[in-house]
């Protein structure tokens, strides 16, 4: 008996309706299966594929309907259930199916197989589904990464979930009729299995789905069963207990056969089970799909959580721990999102002691995952783990955990803040230090200790800020608890008999400020997040009821923390930055103008005892943020900031008159010169947020530079402070250029700006390193914001202020770059031995953060087009060497530049790449040729290496700029040669090695161009003889890198292989004046290969190989730095027309090589 069903279809996200098979005649009771109104028509599904499609309330009807029909007519209906699986696996072919009973056991043995028929171009697969022995057959060129659970869209994701509804609804529905029937679980599972087995992806993989949703259907019919046996049993026992004597009952009779009824169903279920276990699951847990691997894992999690009685045991819990090592992220994420749902029931846990000691060391390891969302999860996992596993976690575990909080992933960092809230915070121990009173705040004051003593014990971190945002999710309500916070500040150990020592103050006020941050801006802190959260309906009422909380208790509270830690400048630094999140409206509304007086108070005296920048600094912002002219206390705050600068430089001028009437000049003793400093640090302070115009302040301090100019009598001191006065009094002047402003106001503001400007270039070489950076910095700062200010839009005041830099002023700043950035690291590198360099590992830290500093001022003139763009050539050169130190500042410059304007971003690296190899190249000329193995010569082809990783994958949108470098490379390389015909070596031949890095980034069709613009070069076969013609070699290979007929003659041949139209048709010649081009007679006129490159060459020719499809077009559209006009090699009059890659040509192209993954049944381990 033999059946054909031939299935032709083809799968439509909006056509529903498809031809019905023709090989099948369906009974009324199943040809018309379901209809549904779809836009107001009723569309008629006739396959089982296309009910599934439609969706779930098709479902349960067509279920019905097969069932009828199975009891009709069984093989009918389960070859239609058949076609269905073959169906979803995407497959467009024939399903041929003949009688087991038919054939000998040992010829159907020796014919399941899956081949490939080379004459016809299908592909066959055998295999047994009982009773039936099926052959699939489809073409060979059928994608195999397109099929339906794999394809994209909410069309196809709703298909995936509906095909495993449909298996569970076929299984429930036939759970009390045919399910046990040996007959319709038998031809299934068969099915299942030898598709699972097939080298096809699409087969295996959605054959393994079914099969694990059928298990996972199946598992749930047992569990009804266990219950209904459950029942039975008692009904028996107490039936039995109430008949007395010998007497038989005819309902004990009925019991006792619906026990065994039962039982044996029970029996036949784990049948089914342990069938589709090792026949599916074993095959397929460790196959090559990610997708099947992780379908595996997720199920079996969900038998153990579900039917631990038979599932929760290290036989099959091995296998989870197993995949925990996998290479892929997605099935390491089943994993730990089974294991989840296992770990978080305490009546588990006490079967899984073996597991949880065999895996555990890789559990904890895991929030160390590259994968951010296993990462996440790992950290859940080890939640629950310490939450329902008596001491599985060791301390030293939990300290590597609770390091987690400090992240910049916030996911990760939130989960950890969890771990170590629940864990350490809110955990009663025995602690070191113990609130002695108890009283109000007793249980938050002992959280508040454990946080900050947690802190100050991690020595590896001090990020405050993200330790705080880790736990707000988890710990909010005591880290608001500000109240607890200042009053363990304000505590005196004369009064109360407790008081924090210093270092938990100052960790108490830095976790006050951070929650005070935390809390008003309602985002989390720089470096934790892409970008700024937005704040919900709520969210934003919660922020706005915090903000007036914060402001109304540390309104009053404030200055009396400001009096008493007055004198610590880190503790005063942090505790001014708080009123910068008061809601100021509070002030007058709430009447406690008092309270703001006192503030203001306890400033000033703090601006009048410091000196210190960061305090200075602060104290200027705060001052900014309270003196702002919408609210109530603006002249309240800026009468008081008056005050302060009035006294702040009538001191500064009564000194400044004092040192200029001494006859000897600006000397004076070394009290004097420190209190100058200190006036002068907070005027520049200040001038740097608030406008300090009125007082003149830019006359006395450029009188200070300029006397420092003439005579270098000036204490360095006191020079720093000044650059920064004159600095900020000029931009001021700057931004108060408005369209009404007079052209003598702006001519004097011009000398001034170009007077500052050569102060600051004399400095640059001032023989103390502070003064000599922060004129570097200044003057790039200046140079920056003067290209680009406006000027308020008076095109006037643009033009007469505009300042570029000479060329001799960027070539001052470049050498300052390279003397004090990248010269500098190698002296100290080359005189600090390492016991020092231990030793002064943190001052070494401080100089490498002004590196960053000078150098990152420097790449936004180069970045902003203030300076030339290839002045970055200079920088570059020390990309691959301080890449550690660097290299971000670097990458990012390239970044920029190359955004800007492609073309010459790609010059500047031919440049750099170009100077380092005559610099390799003049150091050689002494021993008398390139070494291609020294170090200068590696570091080289490594920076080549890193500047071609920096086009990205997508070729299609650096191919220009490729392109020219190759051009410009071979240009350079033949630098020097002796005719275009002759046999001269070119003294810088092996550029060409340089280069060749770059030539992975060619597409296809541009190689092909790039070696036929080499070919005008080397125009006549060349003896490829000793080395000094390798790098030619090379180059070419790494061009024809995918050639096979190329390849072969050079790896033949000591001679070059003619480029023909025979062998690249891609490239078409264009006559000229009625005559072959020179090149090409050239070609014409040279000798035949030897007999065997010649063989080789025409097997390789005869290789069945698909070509990229092309269009051809002028080379002046696409690739203008290879076109010939202008641009052409010598003695060059062809004219070469390029490809034009299509999306089509490269589909075909990526079609070449075919990824067929195969998994079979050896892969159990």
């Amino acid at each position: 008996m033999i059946m054909i069903v031939e299935i032709k279809f083809k799968l439509r996200e909006k056509q529903k309706v498809r031809q019905q098979c023709e090989n099948i005649r369906r009974s009324s009771a199943s040809s018309k299966r379901v209809s549904r109104l779809q836009n107001g028509q009723v569309v008629e599904a006739v396959t089982l594929f296309e009910v599934v499609s439609m969706g779930k309330q098709a479902m349960q009807a067509v279920v019905d309907d097969w069932v009828e029909a199975y009891k009709q007519d069984r093989n009918v209906a389960l070859l239609d259930l058949i076609n269905f699986f073959i169906q979803c696996s995407g497959c467009q072919g024939m399903v041929t199916a003949e009688m087991f009973q038919s054939l000998h056991k040992k010829d159907v043995m020796q014919k399941m197989t899956e081949n490939f028929d080379e004459e016809s171009g299908l592909q066959y697969k055998k295999f047994i589904a009982y009773p039936w022995i099926l052959t699939v057959t489809w073409p060979v060129d059928v994608g195999n990464e397109d099929y339906p659970l794999i394809r994209t869209g909410p069309y196809w994701k709703k298909f995936k979930a509906n095909f495993c509804e449909f298996i569970a609804v076929l299984v429930q529905q036939c759970q009390c009729s045919i399910l046990y029937d040996s007959y319709l679980m038998d031809t299934i599972i068969s099915l299942l299995t030898g598709l699972a087995d097939s080298m096809v992806r699409a087969f295996r993989h959605t054959s393994t789905l079914a099969a694990m949703k059928l298990l996972t259907a199946v598992l749930s019919v047992r569990l009804n069963l266990d219950v209904n046996k459950h029942n039975a049993q008692r009904l028996y026992e107490v039936e039995k207990k109430r008949i007395s004597g010998k007497r038989t009952s005819y309902r004990l009779d009925q019991l006792e056969r619906k026990r065994k009824e039962y039982e044996h169903k029970l029996l036949e279920i784990q049948n089914m089970m342990n069938a589709i276990f090792k026949g599916t699951f074993l095959n397929r847990y460790r196959d090559v799909i990610p997708e099947v691997r992780a379908t595996c894992i997720e199920e079996i999690g969900r038998w153990i959580e579900t039917h631990p009685d038979a599932f929760l045991n290290d036989s099959y819990l091995k296998y989870i721990g197993w995949m925990l090592y996998d290479k892929q992220a997605e099935v390491r994420l089943k994993c730990l999102l089974g294991l989840q749902g296992i770990y978080s029931r305490k009546e588990f846990v006490s079967r899984m002691d073996l597991f949880t000691i065999r895996f555990k060391d890789r559990i904890v390891s895991m929030p160390l995952d590259k994968d951010h969302e296993v990462a996440v999860q790992a950290m859940k996992l080890l939640m629950l783990m310490s939450q329902n596993c008596e001491d599985v976690l060791s301390a030293e575990d939990c300290e590597t955990l609770y390091q987690f909080v400090y992240t910049t992933h916030r996911p990760l960092a939130v989960a950890a803040g969890e771990f170590l809230y629940k864990r350490l915070l809110s955990h009663e121990g025995d602690e070191e230090v113990q609130p002695k009173g108890g009283g109000k705040f007793g249980a938050s004051t002992d959280q508040l200790k454990r946080l900050i003593r947690f802190f100050l014990d991690s020595k590896l971190h001090k990020h405050v800020a993200y330790l705080i945002d880790s736990l707000w999710d988890w710990a909010g309500k005591f880290l608001k608890d500000w109240e607890c916070m200042t009053t363990l500040l304000l505590k005196n150990a004369e009064e109360d008999g407790e008081e924090l020592n210093d270092a938990y103050q100052s960790a108490l006020i830095e976790i006050i400020l951070a929650t005070v941050r935390e809390a008003a801006e309602g985002h989390p802190p720089v470096g934790r997040g892409a970008a700024k959260k937005i704040l919900s309906v709520k969210e934003k009422k919660i922020q706005l009821e915090d903000c007036t909380k914060i402001t109304e208790h540390f309104i009053m509270v404030l200055p009396r923390l400001l009096a008493k830690y007055s004198t610590d400048a880190q503790k005063v630094a942090n505790l001014l930055q708080i009123p910068q999140y008061y809601d100021l409206d509070v002030y007058s509304t709430g009447h406690l103008e008092k309270h703001l007086d006192a503030l203001l108070r306890e400033m000033k005296d703090i601006v009048a005892k410091h000196s210190d920048m960061s305090v200075l600094e602060v104290s200027s912002r705060t001052y900014y943020v309270l003196c702002s002219e919408e609210i109530a206390i603006y002249s309240q705050v800026n009468r008081a900031l008056s005050q302060l600068i009035d006294e702040l430089m009538g001191q500064l001028n009564q000194l400044l008159d004092g040192f200029w009437q001494k006859a000897e000049g600006f000397c004076t003793d070394a009290g004097e010169i420190s209190w100058m400093q200190s006036l002068l640090r907070r005027v520049a302070a200040f001038h740097n947020a608030h406008d300090l115009t009125k007082w003149n302040l830019c006359d006395k301090t450029l009188r200070l530079l300029v006397f420092e100019m003439e005579h270098g009598s000036l204490p360095v001191l006191i020079i720093v402070p000044a650059l920064q006065c004159t600095y900020f009094s000029l931009l001021w002047q700057v931004v108060a250029v408005s369209e009404n402003s007079p052209k003598e106001t702006l001519f004097a503001l011009g000398r001034e700006m170009r007077r500052f400007s050569q102060i600051c270039m004399h400095f640059l070489h001032h023989k103390d390193k502070d003064v000599k950076e922060k004129a570097f910095l200044i003057l790039c700062d200046w140079l920056l914001i003067l290209s680009h200010q406006d000027a308020n839009n008076n095109e006037e005041a643009v033009g007469l202020l505009d300042y570029l830099p000479s060329t001799s002023l960027q070539e001052k700043l470049l050498l300052f770059i390279q003397e004090n950035v990248f010269m500098g690291e190698e002296e100290e590198s080359k005189d600090l031995t390492e016991e020092e360099e231990r030793k002064d590992e943190s001052c070494q830290l401080d100089n490498l953060r002004e590196k960053r500093s000078l150098l990152a001022a420097y790449c936004k003139l180069i970045a902003y087009n203030v300076v030339e763009m290839t002045a970055a050539a200079e920088i570059y050169k020390y990309y691959v060497k301080t890449y550690n130190d660097f290299g971000d500042i670097i990458k990012e410059t390239l970044s920029k530049t190359r955004h800007n304007n492609k073309i010459q971003s790609t010059k500047t690296l031919i440049i750099c790449l170009q100077q380092l190899f005559q610099a390799h190249a003049e150091s050689h000329d002494s021993s008398g040729g390139l070494d291609f193995f020294s170090a200068s010569f590696a570091n080289m082809k490594e920076l080549a290496r890193r500047f071609s990783l920096t086009f990205g994958w997508d070729p299609v949108k650096s191919r220009e700029s490729v392109a020219m470098i190759h051009k410009e490379g071979i240009e350079f390389a033949f630098q020097g040669a002796n005719g275009v015909h002759g046999k001269c070596l070119p003294p810088n031949l092996s550029f060409l090695l340089i280069i060749s890095e770059f030539s992975n980034k060619l597409l296809k069709p541009d190689k092909r161009l790039v070696y036929a613009y080499l070919q005008r070069y080397v125009a006549e076969p060349l003896p490829c003889r000793g080395d000094e013609w390798q790098p030619l070699i090379s180059y070419r290979n790494s061009l024809l890198a995918n050639e096979d007929e190329e390849s072969s003659v050079l790896g033949s041949s000591g001679e070059w292989s003619p480029v023909s139209t025979s062998k690249t048709p891609s490239f078409k010649r264009k006559l000229s004046n009625g005559s072959l081009p020179e090149t090409s007679r050239t070609e014409a006129t040279r000798k035949a290969p030897e007999p065997q490159c010649a063989s080789q060459l025409a097997s390789a020719a005869g290789k069945s190989r698909k070509r990229l499809k092309s269009q051809e077009m002028h080379l002046q559209e696409r690739l203008p730095f290879l076109c010939p006009g202008g641009l052409r090699g010598r003695d060059c009059k062809d004219e070469i027309k390029t490809e034009e890659v299509s999306e089509e040509g490269q589909a075909e192209d990526t079609a070449e090589d075919v990824d067929v993954d195969v998994g079979g049944a050896d892969q159990d381990s």
